[in-house]
């Protein structure tokens, strides 16, 4: 019985793939290597920057909420032997509220940041989309396939990858909008 569905299976794959190449083998395909795409493309390398500068501005104000906290630690710690009660008790609470507010920071740009990152991206990747189309329809590609590092194009016949050839026309389109 197993043997009779795995010829089947066997049989169903042959003409699968023969019609997958009787029916493809005239048609007009290409690729392009996403990785390579992406981190030659200058709207995302432009994009990486101003999101990098955001990072170091958002980390240079947590610093500086952490050096506060810290300050405020430190002078408890050397005040506390000639504090009253009451005295500890609004220093426990001015810090204990400063590190409340660091923490909410640091939550808010963490969210901001992946929030951010998440629609710069998108927004690139929709820009691309629309490109490969449009350039698809231009060079009269019948299909153009996207190749990623998780390597779902095991093999391509040498000249069906155009990622070079996309990312000169992909910058040169970009480079009008950045002056």
């Amino acid at each position: 019985m197993t043997l009779k569905i795995h010829s089947a299976c066997i049989i169903i794959l042959i003409c699968l793939s023969a019609y997958i190449l009787f029916n493809l083998s005239d048609k007009n395909i290409a690729y392009v290597d996403s990785g390579k795409l992406l981190n030659n493309y200058q709207a995302m390398l432009d994009a990486r920057g101003a999101y990098k500068a955001k990072l170091l501005k958002w980390q240079s104000n947590t610093d500086t909420l952490t050096n506060i906290v810290q300050k405020a630690i430190s002078q408890y710690e050397r005040g506390v032997s000639t504090m009253t009660e009451k005295e500890k008790k609004i220093a426990v609470s001015t810090i204990q509220y400063k590190q409340k507010q660091l923490v909410d920071y640091q939550k808010s740009v963490q969210e901001n940041a992946r929030r951010e990152d998440d629609q710069s991206t998108q927004l690139i990747l929709n820009q691309v989309n629309a490109f490969l189309s449009q350039y698809g329809k231009r060079k009269n590609y019948d299909l153009i396939l996207v190749a990623n590092q998780s390597g779902n194009i095991a093999y391509a016949r040498e000249g069906l990858d155009i990622t070079d050839e996309v990312i000169v026309e992909l910058n040169e389109e970009y480079r009008p909008y950045k002056r």
